[in-house]
């Protein structure tokens, strides 16, 4: 049975770092140019935790992590707009399609609204169809898109 609870301190979450690093790496695939360096979601965990936004979720099956969702800002760099975005969602392989990722995420837009926060984000790249759909299942919608002149364009 999946378990989902919400990890409030960096030394629970430093249990977690390498399962982290994995998880960003994963999730960010496709959108990110560069690696997720060692440690860079702890540090940004802990860097930010402070933040109404920021948050981590993980999900267990008896001891076994089965998947994480880690909230932060997505700051307007003119207007200094925050809004809350899913920084990294991962579920194992074999947990996937049992609705983990669903749970994950109510939790965390359970605890934003709680904070005061009404909405929630994600970056998705643009062809990444799985993830649009699933998150159009839950009833997000799209809001914007990002055009790129990168290398990939």
């Amino acid at each position: 049975m999946t378990v989902i609870s919400q990890i409030e301190s960096l030394a629970d979450a430093s249990e977690l770092s390498e399962y982290l690093d994995r998880a960003a790496t994963a999730s960010l695939a496709g959108i990110e140019h560069q690696a997720i360096q060692p440690g860079a979601a702890l540090r940004f965990f802990e860097e930010n935790l402070a933040c109404d936004e920021t948050g981590l979720w993980v999900a267990r099956d008896g001891g076994a992590v089965q998947g994480v969702c880690m909230t932060g800002a997505w700051v307007a760099p003119i207007s200094g707009e925050r809004m809350a975005a899913v920084l990294a969602l991962y579920v194992e392989a074999d947990a996937r399609h049992q609705g983990v990722s669903r749970a994950l995420v109510q939790a965390a837009q359970a605890e934003l609204r709680q904070r005061g926060i009404s909405h929630l984000g994600a970056r998705v790249e643009h062809n990444d169809d799985a993830r649009i759909s699933m998150g159009e299942r839950w009833g997000w919608t799209r809001g914007w898109e990002w055009l790129d002149s990168g290398p990939n364009s």
